[in-house]
């Protein structure tokens, strides 16, 4: 299958799972969504779960290519981190976090699914890890457990996105919460003069 092609079923897929949500969610929906048929999304995916399998490495994907920094400054990274997390996609899709959350609710369901998102998550914990054990060795941080500041950070950034697509609230807030957390945690204290 072509480039174009594939963005096309992609898009559709994002747009008929922002609106009929999974359970609802048929190929007819996704073809009515495109200029495809349904026959032809059967050519390029058996099921509907092969098609979801693919739309979610798409969009982790796309995510996992904002992440990449090209800076070694661990505090520009974990900015490159906090902006691929808590700033617009490229298309300010502002349904995405509907579409992950979607797919996060079938994960107990399908391994597929749950495997992709595990290797996500811990890819978000090692960008953070990262930053941090080297701002740590560079002296431009405070002693912290690496490990331990990236499990804090994703799982505020996880519970953000729940609280955003089921209780409407912003995350701006937790992205000012999580950024509270990393000045207090990393930032050199000053020495107290006597």
């Amino acid at each position: 299958m072509d480039e174009e092609t594939s963005d096309e079923i992609m898009a559709a897929t994002y747009r008929a799972l922002c609106d009929h949500g999974f359970a609802d969610l048929t190929m007819q929906d996704i073809a009515d969504e495109s200029s495809k048929s349904k026959a032809a999304l059967h050519y390029h995916y058996d099921t509907k779960e092969k098609l979801l399998q693919a739309f979610l490495e798409h969009i982790l994907d796309d995510f996992e290519d904002r992440l990449a920094s090209e800076t070694a400054d661990p505090r520009d990274r974990l900015q490159t981190f906090l902006e691929a997390v808590f700033g617009p996609t490229e298309d300010d899709r502002g349904d995405f976090p509907v579409a992950l959350l979607e797919i996060k609710a079938q994960a107990p369901y399908h391994d597929a699914y749950r495997e992709r998102l595990a290797a996500m998550d811990e890819r978000m914990r090692e960008t953070v890890a990262d930053a941090v054990r080297d701002g740590v060795a560079a002296s431009d941080f405070d002693d912290a457990d690496p490990d331990d500041v990236a499990r804090f950070v994703v799982t505020a950034i996880n519970g953000a996105h729940t609280r955003e697509v089921a209780l409407g609230e912003d995350p701006s807030e937790t992205r000012r919460l999580v950024e509270s957390y990393l000045d207090r945690t990393l930032d050199p204290t000053p020495e107290m003069v006597a």
